[in-house]
Order: C-alpha cells, then structure tokens, then sequence
C-alpha cells in the first residue's frame, strides 16, 4: 500500500512510516518513545507535568498574596511599583492597588484549573478514545503562556518593589512586645507553669 492510501485509511497510527521514522524524530527531539501505548500514549505524564506546573504558580501566587497583603493602607510595609501615568482606587483616590499581584493570583487559579481538567484526561475510554485531544489543545499551551506572563509579572514586581523598614519597625513596636511572647511561653514552661497558665 503508498504512504498516502495507508495516511487516508489509518490516520493517526503512524502504521504507515517505518519505525526508524519515530526513532531519528525523537532521537532529534530528545525524546524517548513510550514503551507501552496504545493509539495514544497515557495522559498521567501531561497531568504530572501540568501538576508541576500549577505548583510554580500556586508558589509565585503566595508571593503575590504576600504582596498584596503587606500593601495594604492599614500595614504599607511593601508596595508594588507605581509608574507614571498610573491610577489608584477608583473609589478611594489615597490607595494603590496592588494590580499585577493581583492579577498573578487570578491567573495562578487558572492554571490550577487545567491542571484538573488534565487529571481528567487520565481515564480514557477502551485506552484511545480522543476525548482529550480538545481539552490539551487548550490546557496545554495556555499553561505555558500563563506560566511565562505570571513569572515576568512578579519579577517585574520584585525587581522594583517598593519596601519600608521604618513602617515595619513601627507596626513591630505597636505591638509593644507581643512577638516575643512565644519565647517567653517556653521559658515559662521549663519553669513548669503549664500552657493554659
């Protein structure tokens, strides 16, 4: 049978190509063939990857939260950077809001929202049904493309984050003392007064 009838009467299985084709092309590729599939190769390697994935981001997002938490009017022991040009609060014109933490934090959800859209792509019907092709061609290249923007984000952020020492010193003095009292705890307790006390 010529390659183009094999093509049209069995896409997909590459049953067509000698197996020294798929062996230079991922030769080239750095890659490694599956060494057990059927039609299609298991999806818990792409779940794997995009868990990975969605832990990089849920990462950068607990800086982002950071952030975001400390630029508050009430704490301002950081900031985001704030450029010319840029506008505050539409309702409280004295605010900053922290807008690209924020929108790290937004993104970083998505991605953890294919990552389950990935963990159902494991169970695939008789192991080939393609039920999974159309939700890779979104989860997949949207993961890396949000990976990229919510790393350049931060490190935007981080490159010029605005931080003030005296603000830390102060909101640390307001507590006039509190944040030794763990220390204190456990001497007291070597002296065998119990926790409750």
């Amino acid at each position: 049978m010529s390659r183009s009838s094999s093509a049209a009467t069995d896409p997909g299985t590459i049953a067509h190509l000698d197996p020294a084709v798929e062996t230079e092309t991922m030769k080239r590729l750095g890659l490694q063939a599956d060494p057990a599939s059927t039609q299609i190769v298991q999806r818990d390697r792409h779940a794997n990857w995009l868990q990975t994935v969605a832990t990089l981001g849920a990462t950068i997002e607990q800086m982002a939260v950071e952030i975001r938490n400390l630029q508050h009017t009430e704490i301002a022991e950081l900031g985001e950077p704030f450029r010319q040009g840029q506008t505050g609060s539409s309702a409280m014109p004295h605010k900053r809001n922290p807008v690209a933490s924020e929108q790290v934090s937004g993104l970083a959800r998505v991605i953890r929202g294919n990552l389950q859209a990935a963990l159902e792509n494991i169970p695939l019907w008789n192991e080939r049904d393609i039920s999974h092709s159309s939700v890779e061609r979104m989860i997949l290249p949207s993961s890396f493309i949000l990976t990229d923007h919510i790393l350049r984000r931060t490190t935007d952020v981080v490159r010029e984050l605005l931080v003030y020492p005296d603000r830390m010193r102060e909101v640390l003095d307001s507590m006039k003392g509190l944040v030794f009292s763990g220390q204190i705890l456990l001497e007291l307790a070597k002296k065998g007064l119990s926790r409750e006390k």
